[in-house]
C-alpha cells in the first residue's frame, strides 16, 4: 500500500453528509431502506444498470454530449467502488462507510473527513450530469473575461478561420498569465538578481570568477555536514541572504542523524536571498528537507535500505552495482552520491554524503561491466546513481571504453543532474569526451522548475549538443511544483535551451516524502488541460507512475490503473497494473494516493485560487 496520509478534520456533523445525497437522491434513499450493505450493494448495482441504460437510450438528456460521457464514466467508477472483489483488493470497504454514516453511525461520522465526503460530491455530480465538467477551467476563465463563444459550425473559410485565431488568441492570453507568475532564469531581472548573489558568493567564499567557474571548487566546497550548516549561519549574518532558523534547525537535525544532505554554491545562488519560499519555492524544497521526512528517516535509521527501498531494488539486483527491471536495458550505480542531495530522491535509502567513499570501487565497477559483456540482451545501458559526472573524466573514459567493445550494446544513457547543480561540470572536454563515444550517447537530467533554466544551462546544453548528444528531461511533479500552467513554463524554459522533455514522474509514493506527493488526478489534469495547449514537440514527455518492483506505468493509458476504493480520509485507491502483465502473470499493486481535498488545502495555504482547480475530481 501507499502512504497513509489521513488529514483529520472536524467531526462532520450528521446534516452536511446527508446534503451530499440530494444530488443524487436515489442513492441515498437506497442506503436508507437496506437492512444491511449486501442489500446496499445489490440495490445500487441494479439502479446504476438502470440509469446506465436510459442515458445510452438517449431518455436522459445532457447539455452536450462530454457530460453524458462523464456521467458513465462515473457510474462504472461508482460500480468498481461498491464492488465486493474490489473491497477484497481495498482490503476495506467504502459501501460499508457510507452506508452505516447514513444510518447516522456516530463513529463513522467521526471518522470520514471533508474530503471522503467531497470526492462522492463530485461523483454524484458526474453521475447527474451536473458536474459542468465540459466547459472546464479555460472557459469559465473565458467567460469571465466576456470572451464570445462563437458556434464555429455556423460559419464558414476565411470569416470562420479569422473567427477561431482571435478566439486561440484569447486562450492564450489566460495561458501567458498564468505562465508569467514562474519567472525563468532566463528572465534578465533573474539573471541580474542572481550575478548579484554570485558576488555576494564569491566575497564570502574569498574566490574569483574563475574558481566560481571552476566545477573541482564547486565540488570541494559543497555545503553539507556540520561545516555546511555553519556556513550557512555565517552567510545569513554576513549577507543579505535569509534562512530561517527553522530551516536550520531541521537541516542541523538530519545532518547529526545521518541523513545526507548537501547543496553546490552554485545551486545556492539560485535562491532568492531575500524572499524566500515565493519564486524560489521549488528551488529551496528541492534541498531543505521537512521535518516529516527527517522523522521518517531517523526512524528508520538502521533499516533504511530497506523501509525506503519503493522500488524494490534490492531484489531487482543481480550483482553489485546493477538494477534490471526492463528486457534491454539496466542501471549501473559507479557512484553512489551526489554533489547535491534532492530531499525526495528516489534512492535515499542508498545515497551517501558526497565524498570519495561514494565512489565504489573499480573491483565492483569491473565485475558489473563484466555482467554488461555477459548479457547480449543488454542494448542500452544506464549510467546512474548517484550521479555519474561526479567522478573524472578518466574514469568516465574507463567505462565509456569498456562499454566500446560490447557489441551488443547499442547506446549508453547518463543519469546526471550536474546540468542543473553544477553546470560548470560539462567542460568541453567532457563534452568531446563523450562526443567521442562510438555508439549512441544521450544524456538525461532533472530540471524540475523553469526558475532552474540559467544562461550557464543553456551554455552547458549547446555544449553537448555541437557534440552530437542530446539531452532529455525527467521531471518528478510533486508538490510545489505542481501549480497551474507551471509545468507548462517549465516545458517553454526547456525548449529555449534544447532539452528534450521525456518523462514527467508521479512523486514516488513514500511515507517520508508525504509532504511532496500530489494526487493522481492532478498529474491527469495537467496533461490534458495545461499540457495539451502546447505544440506537440514542446510536450513530448510522458507522464509516469513507478509501480514498487514492477516499472513505470503510463498514466496516460486508462489500461495501467482503475480506481477501485475512497477510504475515510478522502484518499482513492488505485489498482496499478504492471507493465509486465502482457508478459506473464503478475499480481496488480494497490495504491493509495494522496486526498484531492488535502492538496488543494496546501494549494490555498500558499495563495493558489482552488477554483482553478475544480476539474481535478473528474480526472479518475
Amino acid at each position: 500500500m501507499g502512504v497513509n496520509l489521513t488529514d483529520k478534520y472536524e467531526t462532520l456533523d450528521f446534516k452536511t453528509f446527508l446534503e451530499v445525497f440530494n444530488i443524487v437522491p436515489e442513492i441515498g434513499g437506497i442506503l436508507e431502506e437496506s437492512e444491511s450493505v449486501g442489500e446496499a450493494r445489490e440495490k445500487l448495482f441494479e439502479f446504476c444498470k438502470e440509469l446506465e441504460w436510459e442515458i445510452r437510450m438517449g431518455r436522459i438528456k445532457f447539455d452536450n454530449e462530454v457530460d453524458r460521457w462523464l456521467a458513465l464514466k462515473a457510474i462504472n467508477i461508482f460500480l468498481n467502488i461498491i464492488s465486493k472483489d474490489n473491497e477484497r483488493l481495498a482490503g476495506f470497504s467504502t459501501l460499508e462507510y457510507l452506508w452505516r454514516a447514513y444510518k447516522g453511525d456516530e463513529k463513522v461520522l467521526k471518522e470520514i473527513t471533508e474530503g471522503f465526503v467531497e470526492e462522492f460530491r463530485h461523483l454524484f455530480l458526474a453521475m447527474s450530469g451536473k458536474a459542468n465538467y465540459s466547459l472546464g477551467f479555460l472557459g469559465e476563465r473565458l467567460l469571465e473575461e466576456g470572451v464570445e463563444f462563437v458556434d464555429f459550425s455556423k460559419i464558414k473559410g476565411r470569416e470562420a478561420g479569422i473567427a477561431r485565431s482571435n478566439f486561440l488568441d484569447k486562450v492564450y492570453d489566460i495561458m501567458r498569465e498564468y505562465i508569467s507568475r514562474y519567472p525563468s532564469g532566463l528572465d534578465k531581472r533573474i539573471i541580474l538578481k542572481r550575478k548579484k548573489n554570485r558576488e555576494i558568493l564569491e566575497e564570502f567564499f574569498g574566490i574569483s570568477d574563475e574558481e566560481w567557474f571552476n566545477y573541482k571548487w564547486q565540488f570541494k566546497n559543497v555545503i553539507k555536514g556540520l561545516k555546511g550548516i555553519e556556513t550557512l549561519k555565517e552567510l545569513r549574518e554576513e549577507t543579505n541572504f535569509k534562512i530561517s532558523d527553522e530551516d536550520l534547525e531541521i537541516i542541523e537535525k538530519a545532518v547529526k542523524n545521518g541523513i545526507p544532505f548537501g547543496i553546490t554554491p552554485y545551486y545556492l545562488h539560485l535562491f532568492d536571498f531575500e524572499n524566500p519560499y515565493v519564486e524560489d519555492l521549488a528551488v529551496r524544497r528541492q534541498v531543505i528537507p521537512p521535518e516529516w521526512y527527517v522523522e521518517k528517516m531517523m526512524e528508520h535509521k538502521e533499516d533504511r535500505d530497506k523501509a525506503f527501498d519503493f522500488m524494490g531494488e534490492h531484489d531487482t539486483s543481480p550483482i553489485d552495482l546493477v538494477t534490471r527491471r526492463y528486457v534491454p536495458i539496466a542501471i549501473i550505480k559507479p557512484y553512489e552520491s551526489c554533489p547535491q542531495i534532492c530531499v525526495y530522491c528516489q534512492r535515499n535509502w542508498m545515497v551517501q554524503d558526497f565524498d570519495t567513499k561514494a565512489f565504489k570501487g573499480w573491483e565492483k565497477v569491473e565485475k558489473a561491466l563484466d555482467w554488461f559483456a555477459e548479457h547480449d540482451s543488454m542494448i542500452e545501458i544506464l549510467i546512474t546513481g548517484g550521479d555519474p559526472f561526479s567522478l573524472s573524466d578518466k574514469a568516465i573514459e574507463r567505462i565509456l571504453n569498456r562499454v566500446s567493445e560490447m557489441d551488443h550494446v547499442i547506446g549508453v544513457r547518463f543519469g546526471t543532474r550536474t546540468i542543473v547543480t553544477a553546470p560548470m561540470r560539462i567542460t568541453d572536454e567532457l563534452a568531446e569526451l563523450l562526443g567521442s563515444f562510438e555508439k549512441s550517447l544521450m544524456v538525461s537530467t532533472h530540471v524540475e522548475s523553469c526558475y532552474e533554466i540559467t544562461p550557464e544551462v543553456k551554455e552547458t546544453v549547446e555544449k553537448l549538443r555541437k557534440n552530437n548528444i542530446y539531452v532529455y528531461n525527467q521531471h518528478v511533479f510533486h508538490r510545489y511544483v505542481s501549480r497551474r500552467f507551471e509545468n507548462v513554463a517549465l516545458r517553454i524554459a526547456l525548449k529555449k535551451v534544447g532539452i528534450i522533455p521525456y518523462y514527467t514522474f508521479y512523486p514516488k509514493g513514500k511515507m517520508e516524502h508525504k509532504d511532496y506527493l500530489v494526487p493522481i488526478a492532478r498529474l491527469a489534469q495537467e496533461v490534458k488541460e495545461e499540457a495539451r495547449l502546447l505544440p506537440g514537440s514542446f510536450r513530448t514527455d510522458e507522464p509516469i507512475f513507478n509501480v514498487p518492483r514492477m516499472g513505470k506505468n503510463h498514466l496516460r493509458a486508462w489500461q495501467d490503473r482503475e480506481l477501485i476504493a475512497i477510504k475515510p480520509n478522502g484518499s482513492r485507491v488505485y489498482l496499478m497494473h504492471p507493465w509486465e502483465k502482457g508478459i506473464y502473470p503478475t499480481k496488480l499493486y494497490t495504491y493509495e494516493d494522496v486526498p484531492i481535498k488535502e492538496y488543494l488545502d496546501s494549494l490555498k495555504e500558499i495563495g493558489e485560487n482552488v477554483e482553478d482547480y475544480k476539474t481535478i475530481w473528474y480526472y479518475y
